[in-house]
């Protein structure tokens, strides 16, 4: 006598259930992402002969007026600010430079690897807002988020080469520690329930990196000589590049411009 299957049958809505299940599994972050090499040798840099990279970002034109938020769907989020708060997609500085540009070192640095710091870089959410807006990070360096808010934020890293991730932090909940493990410049991290929160992460596979400020201006430190490839990247006007050469203990600079 044959036993009924103890397998259940493959009806539509099962199937549906199994797919979806399968794509939460992945939009949750739970498939393995890349890693990175660690059989490069690690980086031998000779603090005697490190030298400095310094630029700036000029905006060419006229400034565009960026709209205030609408944060009145919650008014937890919108008493926070006694004047509305602008998008910060493009910010001209007075001196008529681009701030939150994202520079790294693109080409010209040894085949190594860097070990990250131990110091966590620090993204924080205060009047439902993401600050810094554009923050710069190593691989396997710890991120730590801060909820400064009496409301619940759904904190989205939209990576793509790194696993994505969605999750919740309760009001003022402990912070949460994340690591990127794989060099991805740039992707946007934003809130499920706050559409108008996004903020910018690159992740860096070495220490030479730096987000322009309010004035425009960068400044990279303790670089070892050499003939380097460096790239700007701005979240909508996007990548350009610039060379230079940096001697042994000495100074360089690169200058790029944006505009309409």
């Amino acid at each position: 006598m044959k036993h009924p299957s103890t397998t259940p049958l493959l009806t539509p809505r099962l199937i549906a259930t199994c797919l979806m299940s399968a794509w939460l599994l992945t939009a949750c972050g739970d498939k393995p992402g890349p890693k990175p090499d660690l059989t490069l040798p690690l980086a031998q840099i000779d603090p005697a002969t490190t030298g400095t990279i310094t630029g700036r970002v000029a905006f060419l034109g006229d400034a565009p007026v960026m709209p205030a938020i609408d944060m009145a769907s919650n008014p937890n989020c919108e008493k926070q600010h006694p004047t509305p708060f602008k998008a910060e997609t493009i910010v001209v500085n007075p001196n008529h430079t681009l701030r939150y540009v994202f520079i790294r070192i693109k080409d010209g640095l040894p085949h190594a690897r860097w070990n990250p710091p131990v110091e966590a870089a620090k993204l924080e959410q205060t009047g439902c807002v993401y600050g810094p807006h554009v923050l710069g990070i190593m691989q396997g360096q710890q991120l730590e988020i801060l909820n400064n808010d009496p409301v619940n934020h759904n904190v989205h890293a939209e990576s793509v080469i790194n696993p994505a991730w969605n999750e919740s932090q309760p009001p003022r909940a402990e912070h949460k520690f994340k690591t990127f493990d794989v060099e991805e410049p740039l992707f946007p991290m934003t809130c499920s329930v706050h559409p108008w929160m996004r903020s910018w992460v690159g992740v860096s596979p070495h220490p030479y990196f730096a987000v322009t400020g309010d004035d425009g201006t960068f400044t990279i430190k303790g670089v070892p000589p050499g003939s380097y490839t460096l790239e700007a990247i701005h979240e909508k006007y996007g990548k350009k590049e610039g060379k230079l050469t940096l001697a042994p203990s000495g100074m360089a600079s690169v200058y790029f411009s944006y505009g309409n």
